[in-house]
């Protein structure tokens, strides 16, 4: 019983290596050399990191990038569970392997940052602004990267759907952040 569990789960593993092998074939086949596309995929990985180094507020520099942080790790995570599910994938990655990096570990945390550090001094409303954020995204920018062939959706899965993922993102990291100021708070008035 223990074998056969193991030489078909072997099975499986092999599985995904061969369709990791495919989709890197696809990618040097027609990702690599689709020159606006790519580049405009490469460009959402690089220019915001360059703008947010830029206009980062220095003064609470750990305590943004803490937050960023947290929606890159959920918003990463949510994007592999995504394509693991079959749910969603990118046509045109920068990095095979890595299709979602351009906007799970750049664009989508940055914008949820500078909506954080816009609402960190003033009176404006953080859950009012990321929802906002979260409609512009799942209704506007993700239309606009299906249009132009850098995301597809299959089965049952809509926009709709891409708007609650974007909502528990910039929550859970809203959330995070503050029990981890909490926890500072309380470590510095126990001494």
């Amino acid at each position: 019983m223990e074998k056969e569990r193991l030489s078909r789960f072997d099975e499986i593993v092999n599985m995904g290596k061969e369709g990791q092998e495919a989709l890197n074939q696809y990618w040097l086949d027609y990702a690599l050399y689709s020159f606006f596309e790519y580049w405009l995929m490469v460009s959402f990985l690089g220019f915001p990191l360059i703008f947010l180094i830029l206009k980062i507020n220095k003064e609470k520099l750990f305590q943004i990038l803490f937050f960023g942080y947290s929606v890159h790790i959920c918003f990463g995570y949510e994007d592999l569970f995504g394509r693991n599910m079959g749910f969603w994938n990118y046509p045109i990655p920068v990095i095979p392997s890595l299709p979602g990096i351009s906007l799970d570990s750049s664009l989508i945390p940055v914008i949820f940052i500078f909506v954080y550090q816009s609402t960190l001094n003033s009176n404006k409303k953080y859950y009012l602004y990321g929802t906002i954020t979260a409609v512009i995204l799942a209704f506007a920018f993700k239309p606009m990267l299906v249009g132009l062939g850098l995301f597809r959706m299959y089965g049952s899965i809509s926009y709709y759907h891409l708007f609650f993922s974007y909502v528990s993102v910039f929550i859970f990291a809203k959330l995070m952040t503050d029990l981890f100021i909490w926890i500072k708070k309380w470590y510095r008035t126990s001494d």
